[in-house]
């Protein structure tokens, strides 16, 4: 079923993709996870196929292929490796904020570059005070004549060591309105990187603290208008940043029945192999109707953003509003995995534990996915608002149709 969505370009794509993840990504993996070092040289290498760029118009020297398209480049490279599809993920949500607020002149000036992958993009909303909290925050942005003096940290913030221009919003006022958002390059004065600290996984991938203190940007790095950043923040989030982890989820989830299906097939006992116990044959019939499950509300959710119907051919000049099936995609994609890669250690037992083999790394890379663009706790609360008509506007019907929507599902995509 979950085919019915991709056209004959969609394929293609994933087969390069995976082609690349495969030959190029997976030989590098192990030093990744041995080292814990941040992956630069890769992350430009896959910056450099344009990946990047999958939503962003051909005007600008993008792909133009849409959400579905991205979702499928992510996915494959986090089959691989979780860090690198992180690392793609974290740039496109960084792209945007620019695509939806930038200026003619923003778009001009950073599109082009993000297209060719000499621009890895970020978005820094989370501090340590506030959390998911967005309203919460603390940093701020006053106005001095005509620039704007940047005070305060982000953390948790993806790229935040490789990030060539950072979209940071900070307080500029109170309340809701009073949040703002900025382009800040990452070669500015006054903006500092604190050194990076070791994680649980995602090893390859940074996700670190901006440092701002007295940084002064012109008011021409303003995205929007004063009083936007709310929007800034949230449209991103839910509009790229779920579907985005989806698609990390996803790939993990792959990656996991693939090397579990594996190991049964190579391991005997009682003279035949582990998959031909029914209760082994039952923790893999669990993995793979989570993976159909999960793969069906991704490709679903990502189809409706694009403003497509389910066959992934016919255009809707008036898309409908698909925020909840968003948040239900990533929900439903991290309480899976979670719930898969548990289920695939079950199976592996003590051979799962050993770092040779890939099955802890997955365990350990899933639960990254978790909170970021809001945990499965805020999804819920989310989803309770649409079930009860209490949910206070859609960001996908706002960014989407006529006047927003990349107009892709035609264009054949670059082998």
């Amino acid at each position: 079923m979950s085919e019915s969505f991709l056209t004959e370009s969609h394929q293609q794509l994933r087969h390069e993709v995976r082609a690349f993840a495969e030959s190029v990504v997976a030989p590098r993996v192990a030093d990744m996870e041995a080292s814990h070092r941040i992956e630069h040289e890769l992350a430009g290498q896959i910056a450099r196929r344009g990946w990047v760029g999958a939503t962003i118009g051909k005007e600008y020297g993008g792909m133009a292929v849409g959400h579905l398209a991205k979702t499928l480049i992510i996915a494959e490279l986090s089959r691989i490796s979780a860090a690198m599809g992180a690392m793609v993920q974290a740039s496109q949500l960084g792209t945007a904020k620019i695509m939806h607020f930038g200026t003619d002149e923003q778009k001009a000036t950073w599109l082009p570059k993000i297209s060719a992958g000499t621009c890895l993009p970020t978005i820094a909303v989370t501090e340590e005070v506030s959390g998911s909290h967005v309203l919460g925050m603390q940093m701020t942005a006053q106005r001095d004549g005509d620039d704007y003096i940047l005070n305060g940290s982000k953390v948790y913030v993806g790229n935040s060591h490789i990030g060539h221009l950072h979209g940071v919003v900070a307080r500029t006022g109170a309340g809701s309105r009073g949040l703002t958002a900025f382009l800040v390059e990452a070669d500015r004065p006054g903006l500092t990187v604190s050194p990076h600290q070791e994680t649980l996984g995602l090893h390859g991938f940074s996700f670190g603290e901006l440092v701002f203190d007295n940084c002064r940007i012109p008011v021409t790095n303003r995205l929007g208008a004063e009083g936007d950043g709310k929007d800034v923040a949230y449209s991103s989030s839910i509009l790229y940043g779920r579907p985005n982890l989806t698609a990390v989820a996803l790939g993990l989830h792959e990656a996991i029945l693939e090397t579990t299906t594996a190991f049964c097939r190579e391991r005997i006992r009682y003279g035949e192999p582990l998959h031909a116990l029914p209760t082994v044959q039952r923790k893999i019939g669990q993995i793979q109707s989570r993976l159909m499950t999960a793969r069906l509300a991704a490709y679903h959710a990502a189809s409706l953003l694009d403003g497509v119907q389910h066959n992934g051919t016919e255009l809707r000049d008036d898309p409908p509003s698909c925020d909840a099936e968003l948040m239900n995609a990533k929900f439903v994609n991290v309480e899976f995995v979670l719930d898969s890669a548990r289920t695939a250690m079950e199976i592996h037992a003590a051979a799962g534990l050993q770092t040779d083999r890939p099955m802890e790394r997955y365990l350990r890379d899933a639960h990254h996915i978790y909170a970021p663009a809001g945990t499965s706790d805020i999804q819920l609360l989310r989803l309770a608002e649409t079930a009860l008509g209490t949910c206070k506007g859609q960001y996908s019907h706002r960014f989407t149709g006529p006047e927003h929507a990349t107009r892709h599902a035609t264009t054949a995509i670059p082998a």
